[in-house]
């Protein structure tokens, strides 16, 4: 891979070292705290909705929001917008207001354990089990592109830079568990805004404005809806119905609702006001970081289309690698000194998805693989200890995965292949498990193996060529990330049909075992006497207002 040649101060090489020995003390520091089960897996139920809020997002605001996201902006435009707006919004408000009473009430440590007790322990595992080999690939994608980063920056040998990260994640997340990581990413969160909003505004500036970039933008490039009626006429090559059905429904609420590894910062809050709240602070942040991201990847294609701009993204083997854009901008923008501002801050990013990964993945393996499957009846210290464990073995495969991310042609693609695997057929399990009571467990289990199967198979057949992308698509054009969209929607429709006929013809589990786990049975004491304006749907409301807003503007 092309390398860039930068002149890295000593003030550069002090701010990237101060911010790896404070990660480091913020794990030694709570160490002490975490002494039980529930310490180690959810910070204790101690924390604030802005915290719990900030710590939500940050742990989405790894490698995909920032390199994946900017990269996918210059190969895609406007279009990926999407996923922060109609593919996250509604569905983090959704949480808040309809799944989250159900979560927290239940005291539960992770999905699996909810599946669990609304249906069996059989489906628990399986669910638990694609759970952590998902968390697992995800983890190798920060740890690919952190290694990015120092390699291009720094001048490391690849492999070293992947150690260096993984063993500074290690170490935080197995001396404090969840309350570590929460707080690591709220320091990450601001550094990501501080140390990477200037790229985005410089750029801008450079350009000569705001009108001047959408000027020079296509207008395959520089819409969000009005190209979305034919495939042919955007980059991303999707319709409004794969849009809508594929990412802001299936794959939207799929990971919103059902990926434990966000949904656990929830749990962490200290009452059930604070457990609503959380996504919904969040959307607010979450609308806000296309004008990071986004902008950034378009001020990259109007600077890689100038030839007297002199910008151009790495290549490897002729191939243009599109996740070395933000990283290239802030080679381009930021003088020396700030350089290691810019670093830290992606640095950040990719730690705090990182140790979101690791963390959802020691809860998940001990709770509800090692705990259920393997060890019934061992201590609470002990199981704090396999905590640690998982900890240490997670990080180590994860550079397995890494090396597979890698290899893929854009981390944005091969993300949400992963998604639709797993989280797609989840999210029909997790739908018919809280609003129908009659779904049955043989039902779940064998509707969501079915909906993983469908869509790893899906994914297999168009990868070697057995059928075109436009068999799943229903059109003649299709990309990477439109075969995505619409297979994440195939895979929930096989879901829930199979989970629906075969509830059809076995048995149920008991109305009375299913209080507090269904609508319709379950009687929750929601919050009284609030002034309006506290009430979580008045926040939601002004949240889907602003949505809307945003959308019609960039229409």
């Amino acid at each position: 891979m092309e390398q860039m040649i930068l002149q890295i101060s000593w003030v550069d090489w002090l701010i990237i070292a101060i911010y790896f020995l404070f990660v480091l003390g913020i794990g030694l520091y709570l160490k002490k705290y975490t002494k039980t089960g529930e310490d180690f897996f959810i910070a204790g139920r101690k924390n604030s909705a802005w915290v719990a809020g900030l710590a939500f997002l940050s742990a989405n605001m790894g490698a995909l929001e920032l390199l994946g996201m900017t990269g996918n902006t210059v190969k895609y435009g406007m279009f990926t917008a999407h996923f922060y707006w109609v593919g996250a919004i509604p569905a983090m408000l959704f949480l808040a207001i309809y799944m989250m009473p159900f979560y927290y009430s239940s005291r539960i440590h992770s999905i699996p354990g909810y599946l669990k007790l609304r249906f069996d322990e059989k489906t628990r595992v399986l669910n638990a089990i694609a759970f952590a080999v998902m968390t697992l690939l995800m983890s190798g994608i920060n740890l690919y592109a952190m290694a990015l980063v120092l390699r291009t920056f720094l001048g490391w040998d690849w492999n070293v830079s992947m150690w260096v990260s993984a063993l500074t994640v290690a170490a935080y997340v197995t001396l404090g568990g969840l309350l570590s990581a929460i707080f690591t990413e709220i320091v990450q969160f601001f550094l990501i805004w501080f140390g990477l909003f200037l790229v985005t505004i410089l750029g801008i500036i450079d350009i000569g404005g705001w009108s001047e970039i959408f000027n020079r933008l296509p207008d395959s490039m520089g819409a969000l809806w009005s190209t979305s009626t034919d495939a042919a006429n955007n980059g991303m090559q999707v319709t409004w119905p794969g849009i809508i059905l594929g990412l802001g429904f299936v794959l939207s609420f799929g990971y919103w609702t059902t990926d434990f590894l966000v949904v656990q910062r929830a749990f962490s809050s200290k009452d059930l006001r604070s457990a609503r709240m959380t996504p919904i602070i969040a959307s607010f942040f979450k609308m806000a970081l296309p004008f990071i991201v986004i902008f950034a990847g378009l001020v990259a294609w109007v600077l890689t289309k100038d030839p007297n701009a002199h910008f151009s993204l790495l290549q490897e083997n002729g191939v243009v690698n599109y996740d070395s854009a933000l990283p290239m901008l802030i080679a381009r923008y930021y003088p020396e000194g700030l350089i290691g501002l810019g670093v830290t801050a992606l640095l950040a990013g990719f730690m705090a998805g990182q140790a979101g990964n690791i963390s959802a993945f020691n809860t998940v393996w001990t709770y509800d693989i090692y705990k259920s499957v393997i060890n019934k009846g061992a201590t609470d210290r002990h199981y704090v200890w396999m905590g640690r464990a998982a900890t240490v073995v997670g990080i180590l495969l994860s550079l397995v995965t890494a090396y597979w991310a890698k290899s893929a042609p854009s981390i944005m693609d091969y993300t949400q292949a992963i998604f639709s695997w797993v989280n797609a057929p989840l999210f029909a399990t997790m739908l018919l498990g809280m609003f129908v009571v009659w779904i049955t467990p043989n039902g779940a289990f064998w509707g969501f193996l079915a909906g993983m199967i469908s869509s790893f198979s899906m994914f297999l057949a168009v990868k070697f060529n057995w059928i075109s992308a436009g068999v799943l698509t229903l059109s003649k054009e299709a990309s990477d990330m439109s075969a995505n969209f619409w297979r994440a929607w195939w895979a929930w429709l096989i879901c829930l049909v199979v989970t629906v006929v075969v509830s059809l013809v076995t048995k149920p589990k008991p109305r009375e075992e299913l209080i507090g786990l269904v609508k319709g049975l379950t009687t929750i004491e929601l919050e009284k006497n609030l002034p309006f304006y506290k009430k979580p749907e008045v926040m939601a409301l002004l949240a889907i207002l602003l949505f809307v807003l945003l959308n019609v503007y960039f229409w």
